[in-house]
């Protein structure tokens, strides 16, 4: 019933805003599919291509996949909560307790690679627990095949998975034979550890094609990691714990702690708590490798729903007390993380999530730069080039500028690049729209650069577009092939 709700929810807002600017580029990347892209492996810009073949090019069909994938999250936490005892009141309240963080609000209004993520590392966590509990060596390849369809969309898994491997070397069921856990099914079989290698085949096989291309084109994803690292600096590390529970939702931390302390305390969840013992590994891996706050939340999810039982049990009229916490938890995450204020408000929301203001003002950008496009003399137009700072505006371009007669937008940023540069025969002038950081990293490689216009989205929002110039350039003094592999950028 709530993921239900949650859905219903997270559909009839999903069309108040726009477009956030990563949607825009997996649907510009769901046009050109392959096994792996510099900054992503190939899933999610497939869910992109369906959801809008299925639903519509709009931001209204597009998120209906993600809220889909939203409910199901809801269904796994409710899931985990009875893997690990809750009765059918706790189970509500672990399903409740999901549809409320804004983390799951934030990923089920958007399509973004977190939101298949969420439910994978959720699935994922769940055939844990049942293998932990039953020590049935038949619970290994469908945990195989979870983490193999997980690396399709995100490397996020290989962490969770090495923490909970962490977690079992240090935690009590060390004091068991490991035989237990890697027994093969059937009388008379030899103790092996035949289940956990076919884990590991059947998650390489089916993540096979995008090894092999990540492999083949010099691994971009740890490239683009490490400048990902390098953006969040020492400022990003100290503010790692107090970002995640603030997107977590500072209301449902009690829980999360209550369900912390069980899993290290109750004998009868002793054969969980490999799952309290993983979080603060996983989140010490994400620190070291400069993720993001958020690549934990999965999991913070899963002791969560640890927690549920005993919140439920020792509350007394446990609903007259715990409904308003959750209806608490989801007004406040429901403000900071869906569109429900006017846009102009949008510029107080973005203080807390940015990705508010990224939803705002695509079209009118496009109008920008379709009016400096056609102010070009037409005898020139037809060997000009449009170029674009980032996949966010190549995509916006793509979107909407059909309408306007703007030609196949360029972009060295990301996939983008991989794309191809313009054709050697388009030497006429060049059209840039350069983000407002003041670096002019386009601007310097053309002559005679002049700002024809810029960026305004019309509610003065701190987006990453607001303020950008609009440039018009001479053409390049060498063929675009020759200059092309200075424009990369991660």
């Amino acid at each position: 019933m709530l993921a239900a709700v949650l859905a219903a929810v997270l559909v009839s807002l999903s069309g108040r805003y726009g477009f956030h600017r990563d949607e825009l580029y997996f649907l510009l990347a769901g046009r050109h599919p392959a096994w792996g892209y510099v900054d992503e492996p190939p899933l999610t810009p497939l869910l992109a291509r369906a959801g809008s073949a299925a639903f519509g090019a709009s931001p209204a069909g597009l998120r209906v996949v993600p809220a889909l994938l939203s409910a199901c999250s809801v269904v796994l936490t409710a899931l985990l909560a009875r893997e690990l005892g809750a009765g059918r009141g706790a189970q509500i309240f672990a399903a409740g307790c999901c549809a409320c963080s804004g983390y799951v609000l934030a990923i089920g209004h958007l399509l973004s690679t977190s939101t298949f993520d969420l439910t994978a590392e959720l699935g994922v966590l769940l055939l844990t627990l049942r293998l932990l509990r039953t020590r049935d060596g038949r619970r290994w390849p469908p945990l195989g095949v979870a983490i193999g369809v997980t690396l399709l969309n995100k490397q996020l898994v290989v962490s969770l998975v090495l923490a909970l491997l962490v977690a079992l070397l240090l935690g009590p069921l060390t004091t068991r034979p490991w035989r237990e856990l890697v027994r093969r099914p059937g009388p008379g079989c030899a103790r092996v550890l035949l289940g956990p290698l076919l884990a590991l085949v059947l998650a390489l096989l089916i993540c096979a094609p995008t090894l092999w291309w990540q492999a083949t084109n010099g691994w971009p994803e740890l490239k683009v990691a490490r400048v990902l690292s390098h953006v969040s600096g020492v400022s990003g590390r100290l503010l790692f714990l107090p970002l995640q529970l603030l997107q977590f939702s500072p209301i449902l931390v009690p829980v999360a702690i209550v369900g912390l302390l069980r899993l290290l305390r109750d004998d009868e969840l002793r054969w969980a708590r490999p799952l309290a013992l993983a979080y603060p590994v996983l989140c010490v891996l994400v620190l070291v490798g400069g993720g993001k706050p958020y690549y934990p939340l999965p999991l913070l999810l899963a002791v969560t729903a640890a927690g549920c039982e005993p919140v439920v049990r020792r509350a007394r009229r446990s609903w007259r007390t715990l409904t308003p916490m959750l209806l608490l938890a989801a007004a406040t995450s429901a403000l900071a993380a869906l569109p429900v204020l006017p846009v102009p408000a949008v510029a107080v929301t973005n203080a807390v999530d940015v990705d508010q203001g990224e939803q705002v003002g695509w079209p009118r950008f496009t109008r920008t730069v379709a009016a400096a496009w056609t102010a070009i003399p037409a005898a020139s137009r037809a060997h000009a080039v449009l170029l674009t700072s980032n996949y966010g505006e190549a995509g916006a371009l793509a979107r909407y500028g059909p309408a306007y007669g703007l030609p196949v937008a360029y972009s060295g940023h990301m996939s983008l690049y991989d794309w191809g540069p313009p054709p050697d025969g388009s030497d006429g002038p060049v059209l840039l729209v350069e983000q407002a950081d003041g670096r002019h990293r386009l601007q310097r490689r053309f002559p005679d650069c002049r700002t024809v216009d810029r960026i305004d989205n019309g509610h003065g929002i701190g987006n990453q577009e607001q303020n950008a110039e609009v440039v018009l350039c001479e053409g390049p003094h060498q063929p675009w092939s020759t200059l092309w592999p200075s424009l990369r950028q991660y």
